[in-house]
């Protein structure tokens, strides 16, 4: 009894908790509503309908364009309230759908105020990217000249580093190069200041390994690659390099490849027909540079060893970031150009790639190549595989993949996160269906009293299919799929007659006590389906109670207190013939 009614109380809270709530998600901005007609119908009676609107509400519906004849497609200024009265309307029967006319924008962009600089960012395609994932959870190392946690990347997460240079563990920049190429790879975005970087949710390792006059050796640059390997880096950038093959640089390499990290550097900026090391290296992506024209910037290393391209800028436009000065320390915005400019794009496309679910490094590397935008003619192999698309990379790579911000969305952008949704009468009034639950129970619990029988999973199959049936699945849609049995299997069984068309007023045949009775003499000689009819027969009482209260429209009934009246004789009717199957019966089988 104690657990029954806690059950009670928990039920109608949740149903007022939610009735209250303003929803997960906002479903858009509207201020007019589509009106959709059936092809059926005849254009005499839409334009008596639609006169009919205008009389009663004051507002004038009228064709989309001149495209929407043929589809019948109208629209009317309305809001939220206009629109919960007409999904309720007898125009809904004439209609293949009412909704609201959302007001879309363009694709957001970042409001760092100097974002309309960064060329390369939009060259690259990284504003679709970020529609999927903004590389969270990624650990990026910049093996440089250090990084400097100027203003711009005050909201960037860091990670433990260290400073080879000088054998201690804060790893600041002493150069500028290194801030910089942090800045481009996770610069912090929509923070209303400066400039964006690519995968701005992932977080910094700084491994310093150059000193501030740019220069460094293997043997530090060797332990930094196995520093990042051991403590969780994903993504590898060496936005440096030199002429020399080194053993110990190949082992290192070899380690950080192995536990998963992609390993990516810059081609040189000598103009040679090579690529220079540690780029060189079988294990790792090396990137050549373009301006921002999308050619082979004058200065970029190219042919053997080159597996894509990225821009780098030139004079007629350079890579713009927040570092510092090396002279005085201080933060400043600075343009500069390089293949060292190159290689974090592309670290950064690397971070939002394994964000995506992709995790080896040859499988990112195969994303990203297949994913670049070809050039048709480069006999020389100025670009690789081709221009760095950030935004075909998270595609391709989450081509085939359910994730579940793919679900979420989808439930977002139907407007299954927002409780108004149900609660409004989109798809089903959640309140009216809690009290449907609940007051098949309580029924249930009252015949309990006269007539003692034990709770069953066929009584409470009953209770649930007689009273509210899968309601929630009333307002699921899958694209290109029918929703009618969506509709049929969340109806009630006073809710079939309507289902498949979607009416909301009730069908006298099925909203009555007729279908609990030939349930109850068809299955009044077997044990346990017999508590499955008394629990259909209670459920449809309560179905029918709560729709007389709050909604009393039954077809061919069209007086309010007649239709009232019909549908409490039949729950009346219904729990006496509940009454009656259950009389005698002391115990379920």
């Amino acid at each position: 009894m104690k657990k029954f009614l806690l059950l009670c109380l928990f039920v109608l809270g949740l149903g007022f908790a939610l009735f209250n709530f303003k929803g997960l998600a906002d479903q858009g901005e509207f201020n007019s509503i589509v009106l959709d007609f059936l092809e059926d119908v005849p254009t005499t009676e839409i334009s008596e309908q639609l006169k009919a609107l205008e009389d009663k509400y004051g507002t004038t519906a009228s064709l989309n364009s001149i495209y929407s004849v043929e589809d019948r497609v109208y629209v009317l200024e309305g809001d939220k309230e206009l629109l919960k009265v007409l999904a309720k309307s007898p125009l809904r029967q004439n209609t293949e759908y009412i909704e609201p006319n959302y007001i879309y924008q363009a694709l957001e962009i970042p409001n760092d105020p100097r974002y309309t600089e960064q060329w390369n960012l939009r060259s690259v395609n990284v504003e679709l990217a970020w529609e999927e994932t903004k590389g969270a959870g990624i650990t990026v190392a910049v093996i440089d000249t250090g990084v400097s946690r100027v203003p711009d990347l005050k909201q960037t997460e860091f990670v433990k580093g260290y400073d080879f240079v000088n054998d201690k563990s804060d790893a600041s920049d002493d150069n500028g190069h290194g801030t910089h190429v942090a800045g481009t790879i996770a610069q912090s975005t929509n923070n209303g200041y400066g400039v964006a970087g690519i995968a701005y949710e992932a977080k910094i390792m700084p491994l310093k390994v150059l000193s501030g006059s740019g220069g460094g050796t293997i043997s530090d640059i060797a332990d930094a690659i196995r520093f990042a390997a051991d403590n969780g880096a994903d993504v590898i950038n060496m936005s440096l390099g030199g002429g020399g093959e080194s053993k110990l640089m190949g082992e290192a390499i070899d380690y950080a490849y192995e536990k998963g990290v992609v390993i990516i550097a810059a081609a040189g900026n000598s103009n040679q027909n090579s690529a220079s090391y540690p780029a060189r290296y079988p294990r790792v992506i090396s990137v050549s540079a373009v301006d921002s024209a999308g050619n082979k910037a004058p200065y970029s290393n190219y042919g053997a060893g080159v597996d894509i391209s990225a821009p780098g800028g030139s004079e007629g436009g350079k890579i713009l970031q927040n570092t510092i000065d090396p002279a005085t320390g201080q933060s400043v915005f600075a343009e500069f150009q390089g293949t060292s400019m190159a290689a974090p794009h592309v670290a950064g496309v690397a971070a939002l790639v394994k964000a995506a679910g992709i995790t080896e490094p040859e499988q990112i590397l195969k994303v990203l190549k297949e994913s670049s935008r070809k050039v048709q003619e480069d006999p020389l192999n100025y670009y690789g595989a081709g221009h760095l698309d950030a935004a075909s990379a998270v595609k391709l790579a989450l081509k085939g993949q359910i994730t579940f911000k793919d679900f979420f969305r989808w439930l977002r952008d139907n407007g299954y996160l927002s409780p108004r949704f149900w609660i409004d009468g989109g798809a089903v009034m959640l309140p009216a269906k809690l009290l449907m639950v609940l007051g098949s129970y309580l029924l249930a619990f009252l015949l309990r009293n006269y007539f003692p029988f034990s709770w069953s999973w066929s009584l409470n199959n009953g209770l649930i299919w007689g009273s509210s049936g899968l309601f929630f699945l009333q307002g699921l849609y899958i694209f290109d799929l029918p929703q009618w049995p969506f509709r049929l299997l969340g109806s009630s069984v006073a809710e079939l007659g309507n289902a498949v068309q979607g009416y909301t007023a009730l069908n006298p045949l099925f909203a009555s006590v007729l279908i609990p009775f030939l349930l109850i003499i068809l299955l009044s000689g077997h044990s346990t389906w017999k508590w499955f009819a008394v629990g259909t027969t209670v459920g449809v009482a309560a179905c029918l109670l709560v729709n007389a209260v709050i909604s009393p429209e039954v077809w061919g009934l069209g007086n309010v207190a007649i239709a009232r009246s019909f549908l409490f004789t039949n729950a009346l009717l219904c729990f006496g013939l509940a009454y009656l199957a259950s009389k005698g019966e002391n115990k379920l089988a």
